[in-house]
């Protein structure tokens, strides 16, 4: 049995009846402010889950279903988020720095003043998400998709948006953008 729990009280707030997280089901469950840092988290479903604020750190979310989660001002830096899905997903405010979102679906998520400095998002979907003043600065965009996307005031300063689609992206002139080569 795992006990989830709050990185700060140290309150049990879930309960899995399993010896690991790894393709656990913890949609919709109530995680705000769980300490996750450095889980293994693989395949888990994790959709409309409650994670503001909570600490994974290190974990590795590969193949994790959070859709719809709120994970708005989570810790996520250096997390392993490869082909994860977060369609719709709440990661406003959010520390990705860092993290591995390679392949990732990301189409509709809230990444508003996330902080992705240094973040692999190649090949990632980002069509119509949002991220505005978003840090992007040094973060690897190479063949992403962000139709649509929502980019304005956010910092691009050093990104890598080789083969990138931003057809329909909104990009507002003048902000912190890529220095021509």
């Amino acid at each position: 049995m795992i006990e989830i729990k709050h990185r700060e009280t140290g309150a049990v707030l879930h309960t899995v009846n399993a010896e690991t997280l790894s393709g656990a089901d913890l949609s919709g469950a109530d995680l705000r402010g769980a300490y996750l840092s450095d889980a293994y988290l693989s395949g888990a479903n994790m959709s409309d889950a409650k994670l503001s604020g909570a600490d994974l750190s290190g974990a590795y979310l590969s193949r994790a279903y959070l859709s719809d989660a709120d994970l708005s001002g989570a810790y996520l830096s250096r997390a392993y988020l490869s082909g994860a899905d977060l369609s719709g997903a709440d990661l406003s405010g959010a520390d990705l720095r860092g993290a591995n979102l390679i392949g990732a679906y990301l189409s509709g998520a809230n990444m508003s003043d996330a902080k992705l400095s240094g973040a692999d998002l190649s090949g990632v979907s980002l069509i119509h998400a949002d991220l505005s003043r978003a840090n992007l600065s040094g973060a690897y965009l190479s063949g992403a998709n962000m139709s649509g996307a929502d980019l304005s005031g956010a910092d691009l300063r050093g990104a890598d948006l080789r083969g990138a689609y931003l057809s329909g992206a909104i990009i507002i002139p003048g902000w912190k953008m890529i220095k021509e080569a």
